[in-house]
């Protein structure tokens, strides 16, 4: 079967992780993304700052980037400009994360995309629908109030952010959601359309419903530790545990297995004892140990190598 985007060009004038990251995933699903860079200052991720500082990035860019074409350009050079032009005006859909003044530039103003005779989805990444108009990841999630969880959470006195940048990830899957959309109604209007997408609101939409108003008087849910049968474990070789057997036949399998009294109740304590009577015993444990008791069981429990 012939994959659902295939036919379709994107062009993708973004750069670090949400814009490219909608790149990949409309990419993933059969079209033709090409994205443009200035010859001169490529990707913060393989040039400048953020490539220094830290190696991830471009890890993270040739990952995000390997299945789109990725043409680096001259934006003072006339001839390459109008390369652009004509790769954005015949384009199914653009991700136009580059300032005006950029856009004036290359001579692919939005107005000048809008009137374009072809039938075309754009989709405009922002910060926040008002209030600021530059954030990082960190930032939308500090203000949507998610990471208050995460940090009241956090054991010891040591709080780092969390694991990934998952509001930036959110955002990029937001953004193709949004282009996906407005490609669709810019084929019934038969014109141009035109959608802007949000940072913060995106983090709103999507993790907000899980942490309202009503429940900010909660520190622990289920899925961030509340239980001892949904919890991290470490082994005694530093390795961890990830166990969720929340169900009655997963954390009883789980008891007979490991030869242990815990009864079907105690699985949902929260006074902590439970948990930290089974957090004493699997360090006691090393992996190869655990490993060989769990056997080939489905029981909802996998181990994590630490190296």
């Amino acid at each position: 079967m012939s994959k659902p985007l295939q036919g379709k060009t994107i062009i993708d004038l973004s750069h670090r992780l949400p814009g490219p990251m909608a790149g990949k995933l409309l990419a993933d699903m059969g079209a033709k993304v090409i994205k443009i860079e200035d010859e001169k200052f490529k990707d913060p991720f393989i040039h400048g700052l953020f490539a220094e500082m830290d190696n991830s990035f471009p890890i993270w860019y040739e990952n995000i980037n390997k299945n789109k074409e990725v043409l680096r350009l001259n934006f003072n050079s006339e001839d390459d400009q109008r390369k652009i032009q004509e790769l954005c005006f015949n384009a199914d859909g653009i991700i136009l994360a580059i300032p005006p003044k950029v856009q004036a530039k290359l001579g692919i103003e939005l107005e000048k995309l809008k009137a374009n005779e072809r039938v075309q989805a754009i989709v405009l990444p922002k910060a926040s629908k008002e209030g600021l108009s530059h954030m990082h990841d960190l930032n939308a999630l500090a203000i949507s109030g998610l990471l208050t969880l995460h940090a009241k959470t956090t054991i010891g006195d040591e709080v780092h952010p969390p694991f990934l940048p998952i509001a930036g990830i959110n955002f990029g899957q937001k953004m193709a959601f949004d282009l996906l959309a407005t490609l669709l109604k810019s084929t019934e209007s038969k014109s141009v359309e035109v959608i802007e997408s949000f940072l913060f609101e995106s983090t709103m939409d999507v993790y907000g419903p899980f942490y309202t108003e009503n429940l900010r008087e909660h520190d622990r849910f289920l899925h961030n530790g509340l239980y001892p049968c949904y919890n991290l474990y470490k082994t005694a070789d530093g390795d961890f545990i990830a166990m969720a057997c929340v169900e009655e036949k997963f954390w009883q399998s789980f008891v007979e297995l490991f030869d242990l009294s815990f009864s079907m109740d105690e699985r949902f304590d929260t006074t902590g004892k439970i948990y930290n009577e089974l957090k004493d015993y699997i360090l006691g444990l090393s992996t190869k140990d655990f490993s060989s008791k769990l056997g080939q069981a489905d029981i909802c429990i996998n181990i994590l190598k630490s190296s």
